[in-house]
């Protein structure tokens, strides 16, 4: 490659590209790489309290202190309500205390605050999708997933192509093939 050449990629790359990041589709299904938005917030004394109470919040999850991390989460909530980040990050407690119409209401109201997008929705989305999926919710879970999907989210892709029966099969046949390919059947 000339100088300068070496950071374009082309079409064809691209593609062998996706296809080693998305083992899972289809073959010939293309994932367009949409950047997820690097979402830009004024860093104001309010907001940079709520990013430390939700950093609290997320530690005390972690550590399975779930009152204190609901606590910590509703206290970011409170200080800058118009940040979709606080429900999303709640709605994760809530989940994990078995809150699941409470963690729908916080998602539904990230979802509403970030407008669809950006990488708070991506997760918001992806959330729904699973709690969609554990209630048995089919319909609802893989039209969350595939909104996250459209956002980048790369689990939700996964679970989109796993939903699609269809795709599915494909996918068999086609390692199946393959293998017969490396066995040197064909």
């Amino acid at each position: 490659m000339s100088g300068g050449d070496h950071n374009h990629v082309s079409a064809h790359d691209n593609a062998v590209l996706n296809r080693i990041f998305n083992p899972n589709l289809p073959y010939g299904d293309v994932v367009d790489e949409e950047e997820v938005e690097n979402e830009t917030e004024e860093e104001t004394d309010e907001i940079k309290v709520s990013k430390q109470l939700e950093i609290e919040g997320v530690q005390a999850a972690e550590s399975g202190d779930i009152e204190t991390a609901l606590n910590s989460f509703s206290k970011a909530i409170q200080n800058t309500p118009q940040r979709a980040s606080g429900y999303n990050n709640r709605a994760q407690a809530l989940r994990l205390k078995g809150d699941v119409q409470g963690a729908l209401e916080d998602l539904n109201m990230a979802i509403t605050l970030s407008s669809g997008c950006g990488s708070v929705a991506c997760q918001a989305y992806t959330q729904r999708g699973l709690i969609y999926k554990l209630e048995g919710e089919d319909e609802k879970s893989l039209e969350d997933f595939k909104h996250a999907s459209r956002l980048g989210g790369q689990f939700a892709k996964q679970q989109v192509v796993a939903m699609n029966p269809y795709a599915a099969m494909c996918n068999q046949m086609l390692c199946e093939v393959m293998q017969k390919v490396r066995n040197g059947e064909v």
